[in-house]
Parts: C-alpha cells; structure tokens; sequence
C-alpha cells in the first residue's frame, strides 16, 4: 500500500545539536511519527535556504522527458518500486539517455530523515548506489524502529559504500542540514501536490505507482510527443 502524506503535519520537530546519534533519545516530540507532530516554526527555520540541496538525478539532462520520482526510504510500495520497475527502467530510459530522471525525498518520519542524510552524504557519486542499498535491506535496518540500532544500522550501510566514520557523523549530526532537507522537501510535495508515495510526475503529469509495462507506455507516448 503506498504511503500517505498527511496535510497540515509535514514538518519534523528537530532539537539543536546532536539530537539523536550519540545516546538514546530523550522522549518527546522527535519520538513522534510525522503524522502526529505539529508544524513549527522559528525565525531560523524561516531563513532556510533550500536552494543548497542538491537535486539527485541520472540520465540525460537534455532529454525532452523528465520524470521526477517522490519516495520515502521508510515506505515499502517505495522499495518494491525500486527492486522492480526502477531497475528495468534504468535500463531501458535512463542509460539509454532517452529521460532525466530526479529522484526527491519524502520524510514521513525521523528515520527516512536519518536515512536520506546518509544516503546524500556521499553526493551524487554515491547517492544512487547507497538509495539502492537501503531500499534492498529497508526491513534489516528499520528493525523494529529501535532509534539507537537503526543509527548503527544506517551508519554501516554508508561504511559499507566506502564513507568514513567521522564523514557520516558529520553528515548526520548536521541539524542545519537536515532542517533545510525537511524544508525543501515540504516546498517540492507542495509544489507538485504530492499526497502519497511513489508519485511519479512526468513532463509535468502526476501518476501513482505503475507497473512496469504501465509506465513503459507513459513513458514512449511522452517521448513520442
């Protein structure tokens, strides 16, 4: 079943500093699904400059279709999309230079939060391949939503793409950063009026997950164009 965003709840409480990596949680906001926290905002957060996060593509960026997947790391319809259709897909389109394709972060909780900072630690020479990774072992590292465990699990997942210790702390304990990803990722859903995930948006059309030979026609009429 895909993923719904919930309207009105789509910002994270995040706490100064080092908020989750270096001991277990203290109860309270942040222990709260997204669904279940209220939107808020300081001075700071108004200052956010999302135009720092840095879109994560493959394929051609000239190419006359572009299609633009919405996703959480934590949404099982997300992790068969990428097992199935996108492995076929990347094939078929995105190697063969035919589309340019955008992949953009949806956060429906802390953990897919944790997740994308480890995945874009690496930028865009490793996002791909540790998106991959996470996606093929979603329910090893999940676990059972443990925070302290799935901080270990995740940061493994990034030793194991080649990033260092002290990089991944870095990236994770970066509050500044994640606030901005959170913030840019409400401006994009609202932008393209995402309510669930996968949602796919093609030379500007909105689809829900497809199958593969669904999507294959989508994409050949809109190459065809």
């Amino acid at each position: 079943m895909t993923r719904l965003i919930i309207p009105g709840a789509l910002a994270l409480v995040l706490a100064a500093g080092a908020w989750w990596l270096t001991s277990a949680p203290t109860p309270g906001p942040t222990d709260q699904p997204l669904g279940a926290v209220n939107a808020q905002e300081s001075d700071d957060e108004a200052e956010i400059d999302t135009s720092t996060v840095v879109e994560m593509s493959l394929g051609n960026p000239d190419a006359a279709v572009t299609m633009i997947e919405y996703a959480s790391f934590t949404c099982p319809h997300c992790a068969r999309f990428h097992k199935e259709q996108f492995k076929q897909l990347k094939a078929d389109y995105i190697d063969t230079g035919k589309i340019h394709f955008i992949y953009r972060d949806v956060y429906f909780d802390r953990l897919g939060l944790w997740a994308a900072l480890v995945a874009r630690c690496g930028g865009q020479e490793r996002f791909f391949g540790i998106a991959d990774m996470m996606y093929d072992q979603q329910s090893d590292w999940i676990g059972d939503q443990d925070p302290v465990a799935v901080a270990d699990r995740l940061r493994k997942i990034g030793m194991v793409a080649g990033l260092s210790e002290e990089k991944l702390e870095s990236c994770l304990t970066d509050n500044i950063r994640a606030k901005t990803l959170v913030a840019w990722y409400q401006e994009n859903a609202s932008a393209d009026g995402v309510q669930s995930t996968p949602t796919l948006i093609i030379n500007g059309d909105q689809y829900a997950n497809l199958r593969y030979s669904e999507l294959q026609e989508v994409l050949n009429e809109a190459l065809a164009e």
